[in-house]
């Protein structure tokens, strides 16, 4: 299947729990759209309410309730105007990341235990070898021994080289070693794999700094990017994570896991409008192949596959 495809199959949870709310609300709307009158208070109630539900929280769902408001009378449907107003909320932060000539790139994988960090990078590393690229990953969470051996797993599968080192060895210290590695091999991109934290625990966010640091004396600029990987089923409870990682790990994006396991997609949505990060990756299934690059225009069409 084609990217398309393979979102559109991860969204069908969500899809399936709104369609047909959604649908009914439509055309009541579109029914006071040609009598040239605002949207009534039921229709923008149940619009409200089929939003939050599909946890595409408060704040975005203000944002485009004002948007279906403000512009009803122009004689846009309703299901024109709440895609539009979405794709807007992404495209306010959807940016290409660069690699600025940094050679190698390197990006820290970052989040809780639990989501998927470390398969998703085993997944990422098999999507940008098959891009052609020469990924390195690293074992930097050596504090659980099944977590490196995991990831070795995930790199024979991928088929790209891991640097690991004994259990319970400095994390930073891997990292500065990976990335010599990765310069001596030819190894470009590298993939941090740090350990699983709870965002509330300041002693672990603090050697998170300290990786941050080291990796910047191994490579210039380091880390270039750092994935926040979130899992889409924990819903709202997840920005709270993100906000502490970002004041700490200087998250850069999100890979949102798990898509396929659950009926609040639009946790998304909440991602973008609330924390102003842009969605790089979303898993859709468990394969090494069901990481896919994340597009707003096909989210939102695959959202709204059937409602056309």
């Amino acid at each position: 299947m084609g990217v398309f495809d393979r979102l559109r199959e991860g969204l069908n949870r969500t899809t399936q729990q709104i369609i047909g709310r959604f649908e009914e609300i439509a055309q009541r709307a579109d029914a006071e759209d040609q009598r040239a009158r605002p949207v009534d208070v039921d229709t923008i109630e149940a619009l409200e309410e089929l939003l939050i539900s599909a946890d595409v929280g408060l704040a975005a769902t203000e944002r485009i309730v004002a948007a279906v408001r403000g512009r009803a009378r122009h004689g846009e449907s309703l299901r024109d105007l709440v895609k539009d107003e979405i794709k807007r909320i992404f495209d306010a932060v959807e940016t290409v990341p660069s690699t600025n000539g940094h050679h190698p790139h390197v990006t820290l994988i970052v989040g809780v235990n639990g989501t998927g960090k470390t398969t998703t990078i085993g997944k990422l590393a098999n999507l940008l070898k098959a891009s052609g690229k020469q990924p390195l990953v690293c074992a930097a969470d050596t504090f659980r021994a099944a977590a490196v051996e995991q990831l070795e797993i995930w790199a024979k599968r991928a088929n790209v080289d891991i640097v690991r080192a004994r259990e319970g060895a400095d994390p930073a210290a891997v990292v500065f070693d990976a990335i010599q590695s990765g310069k001596t091999r030819g190894r470009d991109p590298i993939l941090v794999d740090t350990a699983g934290r709870l965002h509330t625990r300041v002693n672990l966010m603090n050697e998170l700094d300290k990786i941050r640091r080291v990796a910047g004396r191994a490579a210039d600029g380091a880390p270039h990017e750092v994935l926040l990987v979130l899992d889409a089923t924990v819903g709202q409870n997840g920005l709270a994570q993100a906000r502490e990682f970002t004041s700490v790990a200087g998250v850069t994006g999100i890979v949102l896991t798990k898509l396929d396991g659950t009926a609040k997609g639009g946790i998304a949505v909440a991602i973008a409008h609330d924390l102003k990060l842009p969605i790089r990756y979303v898993g859709v299934g468990e394969g090494i192949d069901d990481l896919v690059p994340f597009s707003a225009q096909e989210y939102v069409d695959a959202l709204f596959q059937d409602t056309w």
